[in-house]
């Protein structure tokens, strides 16, 4: 009888939604919140933009909670590494180098680097342009990278930031001659800024994936079948 009576508790406990199926735990994310329109702060004090609905719809789709953080971008991957974040929801180009350290997910979006400037200005026709210029990049990304390496050779300076909004108000301000960030984060600011210009863009044959520790092989897996389910 006593052993009976610990099944019909067990099973209650299943049918009831007790402990034994209790939900698994959100999943822990973050973005930089200045990279508008992937991520940006909304009206409520919360956030918003391509990636956050991204990010809502994989964990629908695993059948999760999803909770978001928003900090600078070079805190992202050491806040990864460190198991403070699941994986990072911020876009990241998905690059060799990277590849090394990082898995990445099933890709979700094409991307080139497009150079922002005044519309007072004029447009750069090519790269050669950019000598004597100073750029302003987002600090840990890929343009910062692309600045560093292409620098001297194209002989211009260049100022980091550690947020996209604050690389586009040195812009604003005068302290930069050109921002450098993705088309789409480019091509938004210059819609919402009638100040400002899209100019020549750098085609890179890239792509932005969700990036994860580069053990967690499980984790990659379930967010690139459910990217394939909403491409689907």
């Amino acid at each position: 009888m006593k052993t009976l009576s610990t099944v019909a508790v067990l099973l209650t406990s299943v049918w009831m939604g007790g402990p034994l199926m209790a939900a698994e735990a959100p999943l822990i994310t973050a973005v930089d919140a200045t990279f508008a329109p992937h991520a940006m702060p909304d009206l409520s004090g919360g956030l918003q933009g391509f990636n956050i609905d991204l990010g809502k719809a994989v964990a629908k789709q695993m059948g999760r909670e999803i909770e978001i953080e928003g900090t600078e971008f070079s805190g992202l991957i050491p806040g990864l590494n460190a198991k403070k974040y699941d994986f990072v929801l911020a876009p990241v180009t998905v690059t060799e180098e990277r590849s090394k350290a990082l898995l990445f997910s099933e890709p979700y979006l094409d991307t080139d680097y497009t150079f922002l400037q005044k519309k007072s200005a004029a447009p750069l026709a090519s790269l050669d342009a950019l000598k004597g210029m100073k750029i302003s990049v987002n600090k840990g990304s890929a343009y910062e990278t692309w600045v560093r390496q292409n620098a001297e050779k194209y002989q211009f300076t260049f100022d980091i930031y550690g947020g996209n909004a604050d690389a586009v108000q040195a812009l604003l301000s005068g302290r930069a001659d050109a921002n450098l960030s993705g088309n789409t984060v480019a091509g938004y600011a210059a819609k919402r800024n009638p100040l400002l210009q899209t100019s020549y863009t750098i085609p890179t044959g890239s792509v932005w994936a969700i990036a994860f520790r580069h053990n967690d092989e499980a984790g990659r897996e379930a967010v690139s079948r459910s990217i394939k389910c909403l491409k689907q």
